[in-house]
């Protein structure tokens, strides 16, 4: 599988018919990639898939089983370790306790390419340190102690370690393992941004598909002994190609949302969403997060309540943006409203074609379905026989009264 995009320069880094493993026992077998300057590339995969192994092979932790990894134009076997070093910076996953170490001492060790033999810091050495610190937002932690510091601040400090040896390379094995979600999100806009500013390529393992598919050029997905597909986050991360992935049964990512949906169990009795506009979605996970069944109707396909209903396994009808809706789009909601125990409705406007929504509520009504709705009691288009709530946590109380 080869990158499809077309250019001119040479590639930062290129595996042909690469095999990596243990002990003559392959991991992952026919690797064929090409990784362009300055692209983000994601490992994605179960544990155990390979990702850490084929890093590390990469970055000349570990001999290749077969095939060929070259560096620019270089075979990678052919570069001295310290040509190599100012070419390519590594952040595995493996343990690191130096004693007597302060963070800024720590991350000045990534300067020893530059530094000559004598390893003595200029002032241009100090301040690559300090900027790489201050660039993974670690700056405040210069003179604590490595030893002290938590799993979260280590993370960050190894990250700045390897931005002081100003690599062109940058492999990465779960980068943001340890850190909370802010943090998380920094550390992936810093990586993200060198690849933009600097032109630096990084390759890294992650295990958040969202986040891989918001900052990724290209995605690796590895599983079964071989990378079965390479390409694109558009094209390649399918809620079908992340299920086989990671064999999902109970969660879907959407890739029109960019991110996981979690399917609730059913186990309770089904609800029928009149949404449309956005209205539906909180309504929709917190429908699935109590096990309720969920249908809802009717809906234009492009619709971000359209997107996430389906994420969550709910019966949608739906159908192409236009300015009514069809007379079958009509019977099939009324029918998927007639199957439902209660209706709610998350979307009282009536502007374009929602406004014809406003006869499923009437025919609720005179269903004898219970009809929740956030209108409020006297606005203009009240109905009689629905039951007003103000919010999701009063809806939600009201459900629990009329429906037990």
């Amino acid at each position: 599988m080869k990158n499809s995009r077309p250019s001119t320069q040479t590639a930062a880094l290129t595996c042909h018919n690469l095999v990596v493993g243990y002990a003559e026992k392959p991991v992952i077998s026919n690797i064929n990639i090409s990784v362009e300057t300055g692209q983000f590339i994601t490992l994605l995969g179960p544990n155990g898939a390979g990702k850490t192994t084929l890093l590390r092979t990469l970055s000349r932790h570990q001999p290749p089983l077969a095939g060929s990894i070259r560096v620019g134009e270089q075979p990678l076997e052919q570069l001295r370790q310290a040509d190599l070093a100012k070419i390519m910076a590594v952040v595995l996953t493996d343990k690191i306790t130096p004693p007597l170490f302060t963070a800024f001492q720590f991350v000045a060790l990534g300067r020893y390419p530059h530094t000559g033999f004598l390893g003595r810091l200029t002032d241009k050495d100090k301040d690559v340190v300090l900027t790489a610190l201050a660039a993974v937002h670690a700056d405040d932690l210069s003179h604590r102690d490595f030893a002290d510091l938590s799993d979260g601040e280590r993370q960050k400090v190894l990250v700045a370690r390897a931005l002081a040896q100003e690599p062109q390379i940058l492999l990465l094995d779960e980068p943001t393992a340890h850190l909370d979600l802010k943090h998380r999100l920094e550390v992936m806009a810093i990586l993200r941004n060198l690849c933009r500013d600097k032109g630096i390529t990084v390759i890294a393992s992650l295990h958040d598909v969202d986040i891989a598919a918001k900052v990724s050029d290209r995605v690796a997905l590895v599983k079964d002994g071989a990378i079965t597909s390479w390409g694109s986050p558009e094209q390649i991360l399918t809620s079908e190609t992340v299920a086989v992935l990671y064999d999902f049964r109970t969660a879907c990512f959407s890739h029109h949302l960019g991110s996981i949906e979690i399917r609730g169990e059913q186990y309770r009795g089904r609800v029928f969403v009149v949404a449309g506009m956005g209205k539906g979605a909180s309504i929709y996970r917190m429908l699935a997060k109590r096990g309720y069944g969920i249908s809802t109707g009717m809906l234009l396909s492009n619709d971000l309540d359209c997107y996430v209903a389906s994420g969550l396994g709910a019966k949608c009808v739906s159908q192409s943006p236009g300015s009514t809706f069809t007379e079958e789009t009509r019977t099939m909601a009324l029918s998927e409203m007639e199957a439902s125990d209660m209706v709610i409705e998350a979307n009282h406007h009536t502007n374009g074609p929602y406004q014809e929504n406003q006869d499923l509520i009437r025919r609720a009504v005179q269903m004898g379905k219970p009809v929740f709705s956030f209108r409020t009691a006297s606005g203009r288009n009240k109905i009689n026989g629905i039951i007003t709530v103000t919010d999701n946590s009063e809806l939600f109380t009201a459900m629990e009264v009329h429906c037990p």
